[in-house]
């Protein structure tokens, strides 16, 4: 697994957007998938993993419970998808890991708790046109039939309509991404999607050692990281933006106006 250190917010730059040529539509268009987290020794875990229970036990407990007293009109299709990504974006604890299309909206969550600015920050990349590869036949057939190189939730639901289908689609774990649907601007302007595996028990970062050409940690040193905070809300990457509603505009100003240690 590649890990790279850099030395400066050009650096950073070149980094995050490495290999996003595309000669065959003389575009800049990246394959990667990103997810920023505050802390480089973090793991890529599941909030589901976080419970320290039996994730294959506690997951239909969880699911079950969030449907039965879930609003019924809170979601547009009774589809365990549908429901899966809703549980996600409400903080359920599931299998599903939240990533992005922007590397910028994963140098935010990176650098986002000043409070952390001491401890070095990572930038995961997972390249997930490299992952489809990996898929089951019948999975990879459904991103071919659409064009796609990553799934709706409709996509899934018509080629696994249970979690239970899903993971018994392969006897080794595989791993795919989703596109959520449009439940509100916080999944549209953070440009989100999610990752997930055939085995609830297993774990991203482990199934990721297993493909190591597959994925890239960007270690953002904290020395760096204000700059990168100061430059991202410059830009107008911050909570106002990707939190739509007070909450984000408070937590926004909080952080605008506070001294640096």
């Amino acid at each position: 697994m590649e890990e790279i250190i850099v030395t400066s917010w050009n650096d950073l730059n070149e980094r995050l957007y490495q290999d996003s040529w595309m000669p065959d539509i003389r575009r800049h268009r990246s394959h990667f998938a990103f997810r920023g987290l505050s802390t480089a020794s973090y793991p890529l875990e599941t909030t589901l993993a976080r419970l320290r229970g039996d994730p294959g036990r506690l997951e239909g407990h969880l699911l079950r419970n969030f449907r039965k007293y879930a609003h019924q009109n809170v979601i547009e299709r009774d589809s365990l998808w549908n429901w899966l990504a809703l549980a996600q974006h409400h903080h359920l604890p599931t299998r599903l890991l939240d990533w992005t299309y922007s590397p910028y909206v994963a140098l935010h969550f990176a650098t986002a708790e000043t409070e952390k600015s001491n401890l070095d920050g990572v930038v995961w990349c997972v390249d997930f046109v490299a992952v489809r590869k990996l898929l089951p036949k019948i999975l990879a057939g459904e991103l071919d039939r659409e064009g796609a190189d990553v799934f709706t939730v409709e996509m899934l639901t018509r080629v696994a309509g249970s979690l239970a289908t899903f993971d018994s689609l392969s006897d080794e774990s595989f791993a795919a991404f989703i596109e959520p649907p449009s439940l509100d601007d916080r999944i549209v302007n953070q440009f989100a999607l999610f990752s997930v595996l055939s085995n609830s028990r297993a774990s991203f970062e482990d199934w990721l050692v297993l493909h190591p050409d597959l994925v890239r940690k960007v270690i953002i040193p904290s020395g760096l990281k204000w700059e990168v905070r100061d430059k991202l809300d410059q830009a107008n990457i911050s909570e106002r933006v990707l939190f739509p509603g007070l909450d984000g505009l408070s937590q926004w100003l909080k952080r605008h106006y506070s001294y640096r240690d």
